[in-house]
């Protein structure tokens, strides 16, 4: 166990330690301590001695006026080290009074960064994010969604409010856009909602995409359970798109799918080995159409969830593995959500999946100042931004490499390859393979582009 050792050494050595321009060891603070492993890589560090302002006061109370003092004949020294696990508490009770200087043993225990949750400010802006994605870099290459189709599959999206917050106009593709029935509403013309955020954040930086609107979660047909109502009309507007997919021409297929919704609760399904499962079976409907769409030509991108360990969202019920059904298919890439400061969100959900093993893929940005489509001062957030955001930046690669020249698998596998690693074993259930790094992927293209031009 890491401890800090609190010493009284002789007034002279306080005054060294505390000196700023002097700098005192650990060895000239103490001698060998039995028992203990001293860190002398770590500077003591003068602790001031402090007491109750008015006298009588409770020594031990930091409610009331406190005197702080750095006269070298109150103040104490902090040194770092280890005390072995067995017999920790023997080896920590001889310490005190060892040679007249020790008074006290502490803990040192791991401390982290406290990660973003939900309801916390927005960490950054959509133009940091821009920064991070290299969009310049990719602009200047000429990597801006041109002639590529993004399907936007949430709550439909009101375009004049995506423009007005973005400062820029973008293509919404009525003719082939769908909707599940009963939803009667224009294409791009939909209430400011959940949609409007994705495609906000699909548009930096893939500005010249044209998008399809797929408003599947306003489906009307609720069942017993969420699910009941919105999978099958999903199904049906997967099948739409791959109508579309089909009728482009197969030597410049570019269709990306992004999906910022999945499922929250085992009680919205059959249970899992039970035929009509769809959390952890392959072989359920959606999850075949999932597959066969991917196969014709199309990247898919799903959230991974909002589950993760440190702040799930409140409707997450999976006791374990939140990343479900078409979430965690091994033929989607499921994006899990970084700050703009590349760390983790608390309640970005962490793998393994149910399908696939090896999810989430990799991680995008989220948690940022943006579309204001829920308000001024409210982040988009979740893995719901981090996933359009990601298939912006496929929707970006697309311009130039349509699935004939790479398939999904094979941008897919780019995609994991290029990534920001956040661990030091490569794939990890937080971050996936990392973070999705714009420069190191559009480097490996070019590496690509070269070998196939000598070809």
């Amino acid at each position: 166990m890491r401890v800090l050792i609190q010493l009284r050494p002789s007034p002279d050595i306080v005054a060294a330690v505390a000196a700023p321009d002097l700098t005192a060891t650990t060895a000239d603070v103490t001698g060998e301590l039995p028992g203990v492993a001293l860190d002398h890589d770590f500077t003591p560090v003068p602790l001031p001695r402090v007491r109750p302002a008015i006298p009588g006061g409770d020594p031990l109370s930091l409610n009331q006026p406190l005197d702080f003092s750095m006269a070298p004949e109150d103040a104490s020294v902090l040194v770092r080290g280890e005390i072995s696990d067995d017999d920790r508490a023997a080896r920590t009770a001889l310490l005190p009074g060892r040679g007249g200087s020790v008074v006290g043993v502490y803990a040192d225990p791991v401390i982290e960064t406290s990660l973003t949750c939900g309801g916390t400010p927005p960490v950054g802006t959509w133009r940091d994010v821009e920064r991070l994605l290299a969009v310049p870099r990719l602009t200047a290459d000429g990597y801006d969604g041109s002639g590529v189709a993004l399907a936007i599959c949430d709550t439909g999206i009101n375009a004049a409010h995506v423009t007005r917050q973005m400062g820029r106009s973008f293509t919404i593709d009525a003719e082939r856009s769908w909707s599940p029935s009963g939803v009667s509403e224009t294409p791009g013309e939909f209430p400011v909602d959940h949609g409007s955020m994705c495609a906000f954040d699909a548009l930096i930086a893939a500005p010249k995409a044209s998008f399809i609107d797929i408003p599947v979660l306003l489906s009307r047909r609720q069942g017993d359970t969420v699910m009941d109502g919105l999978l099958s009309d999903a199904i049906a507007a997967f099948s739409h798109l791959r109508t579309l997919l089909d009728a482009q021409p197969a030597a410049s297929r570019a269709l990306v799918v992004s999906n910022s919704w999945g499922s929250f609760s085992p009680l919205w399904d059959f249970a899992p080995g039970q035929p009509g499962n769809y959390s952890d079976n392959p072989a359920h409907p959606f999850n075949i159409i999932v597959g066969s769409l991917e196969r014709a030509g199309a990247d898919i991108l799903f959230a991974a969830g909002n589950c993760g360990a440190e702040c799930k969202d409140r409707r997450c019920a999976f006791p374990a593995r939140p990343i479900v059904g078409a979430n965690s298919h091994p033929q989607v890439l499921s994006i899990g959500g970084v700050d703009t400061k590349g760390l983790r969100v608390g309640y970005s959900s962490q793998g393994p999946g149910r399908l696939s093993d090896r999810k989430p893929d990799v991680c995008s940005y989220t948690h940022f100042a943006g579309s204001k489509a829920f308000g001024p001062g409210t982040p988009d957030s979740g893995t719901s931004a981090a996933c359009p955001v990601a298939a912006g930046l496929v929707a970006a690669v697309r311009t130039h490499w349509p699935a004939s020249a790479i398939s999904p698998a094979q941008l897919r596998t780019l995609l994991y390859r290029t990534a920001a690693d956040r661990s030091t074993v490569g794939f990890d259930y937080d971050y996936g393979y990392g973070i999705a790094d714009t420069p190191a992927l559009l480097s490996a293209l070019e590496r690509r582009a070269a070998a196939t031009a000598k070809v």
